[in-house]
């Protein structure tokens, strides 16, 4: 055998080696193609943009035609031409589905740049979902433990519709907090131990986590189910999912409102069925078990979220309220880091951002501290006024913070990852322990205040530069350290709103108790720090050519602050207690409680008194004077804020 012939054999047999190598190999490959769906589009649907097509037709060539779209789509933007501009977006995402810098560049700009041209807090807060959408429900199952997406969503929830840049922020939060509300329901209000705070809002979701996968097994298992659906197909006619939900929520939510009656007037039969359907108590088993399997699918199908998943973070993190925006970014900030932990090496881990991921979800936890408790009028949002609501601090997750901070210094080093005298993570966590204690003291909870002043005293990773200012200010009693830091911080609106309504939490508390002095002097100082934040802040804001509906975190009304706040606690406590407060309340204020007084208490009163066992309502709660001119104001203060609301978008 020649050199040729010999070379010529050893060619063939490694081609043959390769051959079957690559057989082997290529059933593999398929099959994590199919399992982790990495495939490219290679055929258009009919409901795919003409372009889809264009490019899958050009084969070699589709990346140059994608580098066209991506230029018409950007022209398009300019042009004012955004639905086209979308379509477009549509295009390229189909075209490039594993390519996740696509899915971002194209959900920013429809959350952020699109959004800002149009007109209303509706349009706005439309276009910053279909952001939102994009990714959650499109590019983040296309792409399952990309970090870069997860990253990208947590922050729209955290600075777009929890932070205060963009003048509809407001409309957001009430936005979402609606669909939320509608989606999982009313979350409890139970106070107390942290733990069991916590697991009541592990009780709360766990229905959902148990439901059946399907409504058909459902309905096979319980035929008060069977019976429940057949009604609601034949007398009301909607469909089995997020309008069932949000229809449930609207009646459900109307029963308890001094609106209804008004409501009731213009019910058509349809609603008339729907309304005699959820005020029946024999149906109450039924509908818990229907509602429960409807937010399951909902929750997977439609918002690409896992039901175990939201019960664990909650064990972890703390009682969250998916009504706050920052309890989503809490979601898919983390989730996205555990996703990505699965697959980061030594060899790979420039590919991974974990710092901002993290950073994220540590804001996040901060934004649910400083207002992760929620109150919102859902039936005058859906009335359509403006609707209350407001985020107070949440102190359950101070603790939060602080592990989370934590688990990322044994996870890579926030703190002591290099050797300057001054680290950002320090600084806010520093920060952060100071809130706390503040908010704790004037609370009235001093225990908690000493807890969280003894570990700032003793946080090992202070920064070093300012050793000396800092050694001065931690050596101070606890009530020289407030005092201290007080003024120095309440022109923050963070910090004055979680001064205002924790010294007015500490008031009505002291209420309770019939402490009047302690009521009074707490209600006083709550009047001051909301005064002040309002006379240097606020005013600045607007001074400074800003627009006010950014920074108003808290009404320019103290009397509406502490109405609210009011309204709140009564809406948390049992009767016994709700009755005290609002006995000991100033008449000025009564009135804000005394509708929710109303809705939560008169009827079951009522039946006391029947049976001889409890004064009637009426005495337990007696009207404040001009209470019916009190709800015709309410009402015109909603509808003009609603109004000022718009006139800050147009004058931009």
């Amino acid at each position: 055998m020649n050199a040729t012939t010999r070379n010529r054999a050893i060619a063939g047999g490694g081609l043959l080696v390769c051959l079957a190598v690559s057989a082997a190999l290529s059933g593999i490959i398929a099959s994590s193609v199919g399992r982790n769906e990495l495939g490219y589009a290679e055929t258009a649907t009919s409901s795919d943009p003409p372009e889809v097509a264009a490019g899958i037709a050009m084969g070699a060539f589709r990346g140059l035609f994608v580098n066209f779209l991506w230029i018409r789509a950007n022209d398009l933007k300019q042009e004012g031409k955004f639905h086209e501009s979308v379509e477009l977006a549509k295009a390229i995402t189909k075209l490039q589905p594993r390519f996740p810098r696509v899915w971002a560049f194209h959900a920013w700009n429809l959350a952020y740049n699109i959004s800002v041209a149009t007109q209303t807090p509706e349009e706005r807060y439309n276009w910053v979902m279909a952001g939102i959408n994009l990714l959650r429900e499109e590019g983040i199952p296309a792409n399952p433990n990309d970090l870069t997406l997860h990253r990208e969503l947590a922050w729209i929830y955290l600075h777009k519709i929890g932070g205060y840049t963009d003048d509809s922020n407001q409309y957001y939060r009430r936005k979402v907090a609606q669909e939320w509300t509608s989606i999982l329901g009313e979350p409890p209000r139970p106070s107390g131990d942290r733990v069991d705070v916590i697991q009541s809002y592990v009780d709360w979701l766990q229905p959902i986590v148990d439901a059946p996968e399907t409504l058909d097994e459902l309905i096979e298992a319980d035929p008060a189910v069977a019976a429940l659906v057949e009604r609601i197909e034949t007398e009301v006619d909607v469909s089995l999912d997020k309008d069932l939900l949000r229809l449930f929520t609207f009646h459900d939510k109307l029963q308890h409102s001094v609106m209804r009656d008004e409501f009731a007037k213009r019910f058509n039969d349809r609603a008339i069925a729907m309304d005699g359907m959820v005020v029946d108590e024999t149906k109450a088993a039924a509908w818990a078990s229907l509602l429960a399997q409807i937010r399951k699918r909902t929750l997977i199908d439609d918002f690409n979220m896992s039901p175990l998943l939201m019960i664990r973070y909650t064990k972890k993190f703390g009682p969250l309220d998916w009504r706050h925006p920052g309890a989503h970014s809490v979601y898919w900030s983390h989730r996205g880091v555990e996703r990505a932990l699965t697959r980061y090496t030594d060899l790979n881990e420039k590919n991974f951002d974990f710092t901002n991921a993290d950073r994220i979800t540590m804001q996040a936890i901060q934004s649910l501290w400083r207002s992760g408790d929620i109150y919102f009028n859902y039936i005058d949002f859906a009335a359509g006024l403006r609707g209350y609501f407001q985020g107070v601090p949440n102190p359950y997750f101070v603790q939060a913070y602080g592990d989370m901070a934590q688990e990322v210094e044994d996870r890579g080093g926030i703190f002591q990852s290099d050797q300057r005298v001054h680290r950002s993570y320090a600084a806010g966590y520093e920060n952060f322990l100071t809130d706390a204690v503040i908010f704790f003291y004037r609370r009235g909870q001093l225990d908690r205040a000493e807890y969280w002043y003894r570990e700032a005293r003793t946080f090992e990773n202070l920064n070093m530069n300012n050793q000396s200012i800092r050694i001065e200010n931690f050596s101070k009693t606890l009530d020289d350290f407030v005092k201290a830091n007080l003024y120095d911080r309440l022109s923050s609106p963070n910090v004055a709103i979680q001064e205002v309504y924790g010294s007015l939490q500490g008031a009505y508390a002291s209420a309770l108790q019939g402490e009047t002095e302690i009521f009074r002097g707490q209600f006083e100082y709550a009047k001051q720090a909301h005064l002040f934040f309002m006379q240097t802040q606020y005013r600045q804001v607007v001074a400074d050519g800003g627009i006010a509906g950014r920074m108003e975190f808290m009404d320019t009304d103290f009397q509406m602050v502490a109405g609210g706040a009011l309204a709140n606690m009564i809406a948390a406590l049992p009767l016994e207690e709700a009755q005290a407060l609002y006995y000991n309340t100033p008449v000025d204020v009564q009135p804000f409680g005394y509708d929710i007084a109303k809705a939560r208490f008169e009827d079951n009163i009522n039946v006391l008194a029947e049976a001889g066992e409890s004064k009637e309502f009426g005495i337990l709660f007696p009207e404040p004077p001009d209470m019916e001119q009190h709800r015709i104001d309410m009402a015109a203060r909603e509808r003009q804020r609603s109004v000022r609301e718009l006139e800050n978008i147009n004058r931009q």
